[in-house]
């Protein structure tokens, strides 16, 4: 089938490259020159792991690049808007991008299409499409609007993609449903993951995915309502965690207790600095905003917000307890991107760690092993980076692990413990077993946890902090 792709984002790139190696036609649109010339070389403009290999597989082939969103959406049967939705000052999604990409198709609708929903929009934003497209010219019966929302991770965005846990379609006419399950055909028919060149999957996936047929509404709700339970069940841990360290228990040994019931599951029961990214933060704003719109107190959205914002201001409380002052002090900090496996900062919560503590008078020495371009060019002064988590250390009060990347959690603690002035770790990430780190001669605090120390250092006030 011959797709288009509005929008070379996270979420359009990956989806173009992904709906190529499915085996479509597709015209990836975006009206940034540099950005298509950048593609159309060959040069991948995000971290993700496998999006090179699709895009040296399919570029120039089964995947185009073009700024003639008119032209390609004449060509195409199918029309992914995957444009950026951003947050407005009172927390809304700004539509102003998926208005203006309506508009624009109406003029290349010549025969029956279907606009697709691939970013993450408010209910009743496929009601305004509709309305906008008939607006501008287009006959009611040569188009339908749908609703197909993503599900992805940053780091793991194309097997995400093309190993779903589910593939929700939504739309409001079978003829419309009809066109996106072919589409999905190759994933849900099982034939993509006979082929040998198929991107390998995740352990434990369900081969093929489930397709779950919806109302248009109700699959908009369905992307807002995941990402708001997700970062909800991310706040509740960390709020367990805060009660974990004031009682004295081990919020690892609380998680595996919870995290066993079938009814609740392991995944996003993570202590740490909280959720960041570009989804979470703005989602469940959004999402608070549609609630009030249609007259629902969603009063549950404020606190897991006002949680997030807490559990930073807790771990810069933890990093003033390990140091006393910190005007004058120099921080290794491992880690800028708002999770690992991605060169993402936006709303990161290490960023945003790292801009207070400059604020407060530290120096920061920092690494990451893919974001520190992107890091640079909102971290200025106080803040120098160094290429290896040993030059972080080297020379510093004390090491501070934001992001969990893989390689943080298989350091050489006795290099780490020599480079470091004071052997000081500060794990936001929980990566280290705390005995451990005590019998390698650190001091070391985590998140829910109590702090571990080496044998006859002070063992602080009731609460564990060490008093220096």
């Amino acid at each position: 089938m011959r797709i288009a792709v509005v929008g070379s984002g996270y979420v359009g790139l990956v989806a173009g490259a992904c709906f190529a190696d499915m085996g479509h036609e597709v015209i990836l649109v975006d009206n940034d020159q540099q950005k298509l010339a950048a593609l159309r070389s060959g040069q991948v403009p995000i971290h993700e792991r496998f999006l090179p290999e699709l895009l040296q597989r399919h570029r120039g082939k089964k995947l185009q690049f073009s700024d003639n969103l008119h032209e390609a959406a004449r060509a195409s049967t199918a029309i992914f808007v995957a444009v950026g939705t951003p947050p407005t000052n009172s927390g809304d999604a700004d539509l102003s991008y998926v208005e203006s990409v309506a508009r624009e198709i109406s003029g290349g609708i010549d025969g029956y299409k279907i606009v697709v929903e691939k970013s993450t929009v408010p209910v009743y934003t496929s009601e305004w499409v509709r309305k906008i497209i008939l607006r501008n010219g287009a006959q009611a019966d040569s188009f339908d609007v749908a609703s197909n929302p993503e599900f992805l991770r940053e780091g793991t965005a194309v097997t995400d993609f093309l190993f779903p846990d589910r593939i929700v379609v939504g739309a409001d006419s079978d003829r419309c449903a009809a066109v996106l399950q072919e589409i999905y055909a190759p994933l849900s028919d099982g034939s993509y993951y006979k082929r040998a060149d198929a991107i390998p999957g995740p352990d434990r996936a369900q081969i093929p995915p489930p397709v779950i047929v919806t109302s248009t509404k109700s699959a908009e709700l369905i992307k807002h309502a995941s990402n708001a339970f997700l970062a909800m069940k991310i706040s509740f841990i960390n709020a367990v965690a805060s009660m974990c360290e004031s009682v004295g228990a081990n919020v690892q040994q609380v998680c595996q207790g919870i995290g066993t019931d079938s009814r609740i599951g392991p995944r996003f029961l993570n202590p740490g600095i909280g959720y960041g990214g570009s989804c979470f933060p703005k989602d469940l704003m959004a999402f608070r905003s549609v609630a009030r719109e249609v007259g629902y107190d969603f009063r549950l959205l404020d606190e897991v917000m006002r949680i997030n914002e807490e559990q930073r201001q807790r771990f810069l409380r933890k990093v003033r307890n390990a140091l006393w002052t910190l005007r004058g002090k120099r921080l290794g900090v491992l880690g800028l991107a708002f999770k690992g496996g991605t060169d993402d900062i936006r709303e990161s919560p290490a960023i945003l760690l790292v801009q207070s503590l400059v604020q407060e008078g530290c120096v920061v020495a920092a690494y990451d092993p893919a974001a520190m371009e992107r890091a640079r060019e909102v971290l200025r002064s106080n803040v120098e980076f160094v290429g290896s988590p040993y030059e972080a250390a080297a020379g510093a009060d004390a090491l501070l692990i934001l992001t969990e990347w893989e390689e943080f959690a298989t350091l050489d603690l006795p290099q780490i413990n020599r480079k470091l002035r004071y052997p000081i770790v500060i794990d936001g990430r929980n990566l280290y077993n705390p005995e451990m780190m005590a019998a390698h001669g650190f001091t070391y605090y985590s998140v829910g946890r109590a702090p571990a120390l080496p044998e006859g250092l002070p063992t602080g006030d009731s609460r564990g902090n060490q008093k220096i």
